[in-house]
């Protein structure tokens, strides 16, 4: 059994998490050994697949108090910790070791390198640097308190043998093993469902339309028993139904809600979200006086893509060659709600590969945000997505990973 006359903390999972509490454990307590465990050869894989390669390293947001509103799970529970490290923190982090950061129109942060090896190596680097011990290819198969007074523990991996810490960190993510482990340890696992992910849509309307995309939609969501979700956002149209920033949220909002209804809802979308059916019916009254002999499918007065102007002008009733001056009452009437009241049912999910996470996880109230450690076991720390904490896309999730990851790693080595 391998042991160490210097205390030695754990870290299990080589994620974003994983690496930046051991990162700051090791530069925060030079006396103490770090061993950072990841079960796979690759390391910070999501850091690496995120953002479309390009790593949305957290979100514009400088406010606590606002910051909480991104997370679904977890938001009042974050406040504390948020007031300690927050995105402001996080810029600065990487900036004092070569990263800078820009801010893109909708508050997303990203390296100004657009490659998300930048940040992998940045971290990587940075645990080096500080001395942390990373092993590769290592799975952690169990943790049990040590023989004595208990105050140490065993991991047991899956080939070799068990490592004795002073203290654990699990940051494995969402990887069963890890609710596992939490579980064994007398830890509560709230109820799990995915998030972030994608509408299944099988409708007529939408065939054809693939790539096209709407900078601004209105989105409502009801799921049987009466649970409504809203959200405004960029839409995009997919070859299996709808994505984009709006139905990912709607999706984060509604995540248990949406597993127990079999993801089967049903989807309002208002194409003009600064109009109201009078005001729409205006504009077309307007247009159809400045341009009479054109033909209705080949121009309209809202700005929307003309593939999907046609597609909604035929679902309307409104033939091909018909031009504004013969536009009917009634075409007129129903051309306004499916501009503005268009139903789809949603009949599944996909996922949302960059950013796809889960809800649910360890309790919250069974974990002490002052310094992310198990109030039922000393020594015993959580961070990242291994907790009830999820949010929504935009950075969100990847600041609640160098937040408490972070706070972990700040306390590792005070452990008993």
């Amino acid at each position: 059994m391998k042991q160490s006359t210097k205390r030695c903390a754990v870290i299990v999972g080589g994620g974003a998490a994983g690496y930046f509490a051991a990162i700051r454990a090791a530069e925060s307590f030079p006396d103490l050994r770090v061993l950072l465990f990841e079960a796979t050869h690759r390391p910070l894989l999501k850091v690496l697949l995120s953002g479309g390669e390009r790593c949305n390293v957290t979100h514009n947001c400088f406010e606590p108090n606002e910051l909480i509103k991104g997370y679904p799970r977890g938001s009042q529970e974050l406040r504390g910790p948020f007031s300690r490290f927050q995105p402001r923190d996080t810029v600065a982090w990487f900036t004092a070791r070569g990263v800078e950061l820009k801010t893109e129109p909708d508050g997303r942060m990203f390296p100004v390198t657009d490659s998300s090896a930048t940040v992998a190596d940045c971290l990587k680097q940075a645990a080096e640097a500080a001395g942390v011990e990373v092993r590769l290819a290592a799975r952690a198969k169990e943790i049990i308190r040590s023989s004595g007074d208990g105050s140490r523990f065993e991991l047991h991996l899956k080939e070799g043998e068990p490592i004795i810490a002073d203290s654990i960190l699990l940051a494995s993510g969402s990887t069963p093993s890890g609710y596992k482990m939490a579980a064994s340890l007398g830890h509560t696992i709230t109820t799990l469902a995915p998030s972030l992910f994608t509408f299944q849509i099988q409708d007529r309307r939408l065939d054809g339309l693939s790539g096209i995309s709407v900078p601004k939609a209105h989105l409502t969501l009801t799921i049987p028993d009466q649970h409504k979700f809203e959200q405004t956002g960029p839409l995009l149209i997919t070859h299996w139904g709808l994505s984009g920033p709006a139905v990912l949220k709607l999706s984060a909002w509604g995540a248990r809600e949406l597993q127990k209804a079999n993801y089967h809802a049903t989807l309002h979308i208002n194409w003009l979200v600064n109009h109201t059916l009078e005001s729409a019916r205006v504009m077309l009254d307007s247009f159809r006086a400045k341009h009479p002999i054109k033909q209705i499918q080949s121009e309209g007065p809202f700005f929307l893509p003309r593939r999907l102007w046609i597609r909604i002008t035929e679902h309307a009733g409104i033939e091909l060659d018909r031009t504004w001056s013969n536009l009917t009452r009634e075409q007129a009437a129903s051309l306004c709600h499916q501009l503005l009241h268009s139903e789809f049912a949603v009949v599944g999910k996909g996922e949302f590969k960059d950013e796809f996470v889960t809800c649910g996880g360890v309790s919250l109230k069974e974990v002490d945000l002052r310094n992310m450690q198990s109030k039922l076991v000393p020594g015993l720390f959580f961070a990242g997505e291994l907790l009830d904490i999820d949010g929504i896309t935009g950075g969100f999730n990847f600041q609640a990973a160098w937040t408490t990851g972070w706070i972990a790693g700040s306390h590792l080595g005070d452990a008993h």
